[in-house]
């Protein structure tokens, strides 16, 4: 789903055949102004999902910006002001609303983990892990915090995982298998990467190569250390699996190339923002 499709959807699922709540106080006509305030600290993401969704739904809106992208917020801040049909503000106001503090908080959780390894080379990187059809924006919003966003989808990076490697009948049989769908399919660039379990698996994928990167999973930082100064740089290295804010540093001093959190994506606290009309004697503050 790309973005338009995602809002119309979703405004879909919202409105169905209208808002009765606010056609039955308000008309089209009736304009004002409201403020999206800051309740949180963290770092924002989501304004122009925001704009796409009001626009979508009145194009005769119009927004006034103060926070971009990335900013760091805090408490009292405005992002920023809408103006124009009142009914057309609070029908949009919690599908808004629903998309930032979801991306705000992502990346915010992301941005967290990146500042505590940034001296470091080890990226940090999403997984699969993200809401059905919100992948693209999910993913947007770990690139805002500092991330890296691993593949998309099944389809543009080969992932060969435990139960591919059981069901083949063992780490090489899968890569293999492939290498051989690789020059069907005619990707020659496609990358492939293969997850290893332990020391045993490691070893024969190393001997063995035809790979690009190599998914340590479940490795404690001792043995993660262990296996990266095998690897020696021949193939780029990720390690993944119960790690946290708490952990990741002893993971990304050991050399690997990339750390990847599901967590990111799945596991964070949305963003407290709140949407509030602009009433009489009630100016904007300055910014």
């Amino acid at each position: 789903m790309n973005l338009d499709e995602i809002i119309e959807s979703a405004l879909h699922e919202d409105i169905g055949d209208g808002d009765v709540t606010s056609l039955s106080i308000f008309t089209q006509n009736t304009c004002g102004s409201a403020r999206l305030l800051v309740k949180d600290h963290g770092i924002l993401a989501g304004v122009p999902v925001a704009e796409n969704v009001f626009h979508k739904l009145d194009p005769a809106l119009q927004l006034t910006i103060y926070k971009q992208d990335g900013a760091k917020i805090s408490p009292g801040d405005i992002v920023f002001e809408v103006r124009g049909s009142i009914l057309s503000i609070v029908t949009a106001e919690r599908l808004v609303l629903n998309f930032m503090q979801r991306l705000s908080g992502i990346a915010t959780a992301t941005h967290n983990i990146v500042s505590m390894v940034n001296d470091l080379d080890t990226k940090i990187l999403d997984t699969r892990k993200t809401t059905p059809n919100l992948r693209e924006l999910e993913k947007y919003a770990v690139r805002i915090g500092g991330g890296h966003n691993h593949r998309m989808g099944l389809y543009d990076m080969f992932l060969i995982k435990d139960n591919h490697i059981d069901f083949a009948g063992g780490v090489i049989p899968a890569i293999i298998a492939a290498r051989k769908y690789i020059k069907k399919i005619e990707k020659p660039g496609i990358k492939v990467e293969i997850e290893v379990r332990d020391f045993s698996e490691l070893e024969a994928v190393v001997e063995y190569g035809h790979v690009d990167r190599i998914l340590l999973d479940n490795f404690i930082p001792e043995a993660l250390a262990e296996a990266v100064r095998f690897i020696d740089g021949r193939f780029e290295t990720e390690a993944s699996g119960g790690i946290t804010s708490q952990n990741v540093r002893n993971f990304a001093e050991t050399g690997v190339n990339y750390i990847s959190i599901g967590a990111l994506t799945h596991n964070f606290r949305s963003l407290d923002l709140s949407l509030k009309a602009v009433l009489p004697g009630n100016p904007r503050r300055d910014h």
